[in-house]
């Protein structure tokens, strides 16, 4: 296999001490990485553009009026920028999709394959996960959506597949990305050992792997590690 460049991240290694269905996460996961100019700011830009031209030397006020009127119109309905936005619009959605499926998995898997009562996970992880995957698929023809994606999870006896997904069904997959979490083999926390027993309670570590293997491609597998 050809091992691409290794993602070197901090990650923040603590955890909550919240439970949803014997799943520990950290706080709620929203919309990282992505910002949008606020209304506000962009009510007091076009303000301003107005009144520039309104004062303009040499310009009368019905001019001025017209002007300032097609420099909105203009700015609305820019293609490159609702291109953008609508864009940004759909790596949000697309993110959040994989993180509910991935966080679905792993739920569904506790008790059938990972043989579990209690899974703790590192904050924000599934968010972090849900964006590499999305930044992963950037370059295929159907981007996410010609996606087959595998969920694993690395332990002592090896890989075991929690669960599969497609964000969109109807799509033919053009490439398969496995998502391999691992699993702290030498945790156990003695808070929970009056409740659980020991071996009831999985800890996965911040560390995962992700494999894409192009399907109309006879190429290598690429591998992606992150920290």
């Amino acid at each position: 296999m050809e091992k691409k460049t290794t993602y070197d991240r901090r990650r923040n290694r603590s955890f909550t001490n919240g439970i949803q269905d014997g799943v520990y996460r950290g706080s709620a996961f929203g919309n990282p990485g992505l910002l949008d100019l606020s209304e506000e700011e962009s009510v007091l830009e076009m303000i301003g553009k107005y009144f520039l031209q309104l004062t303009s030397p040499g310009r009368g006020t019905s001019s001025a009026r017209r002007g300032s009127i097609e420099s909105c119109d203009e700015r609305d309905n820019s293609p490159v920028a609702q291109m953008d936005a609508g864009v940004e619009q759909e790596q949000r959605v697309l993110q959040q999709a994989v993180t509910r499926h991935i966080e679905l998995c792993l739920t569904e898997a506790k008790a059938s394959t990972l043989l579990c009562q209690v899974l703790l996970l590192p904050h924000h992880m599934t968010a972090r996960v849900g964006q590499d995957v999305v930044r992963s698929s950037a370059d295929e023809p159907c981007g996410l959506r010609g996606a087959s994606i595998k969920v694993y999870v690395e332990g002592k006896e090896g890989l075991k597949p929690v669960g599969s997904f497609s964000i969109d069904p109807s799509v033919t997959p053009t490439f398969e990305l496995s998502v391999i979490l691992k699993a702290d083999k030498s945790y156990s926390w003695p808070a929970l050992k009056h409740i659980f027993e020991s071996d009831k309670v999985l800890k996965l570590r911040p560390e995962y792997r992700l494999v894409k293997r192009k399907l109309y491609s006879s190429a290598s597998p690429v591998i992606h590690d992150f920290y």
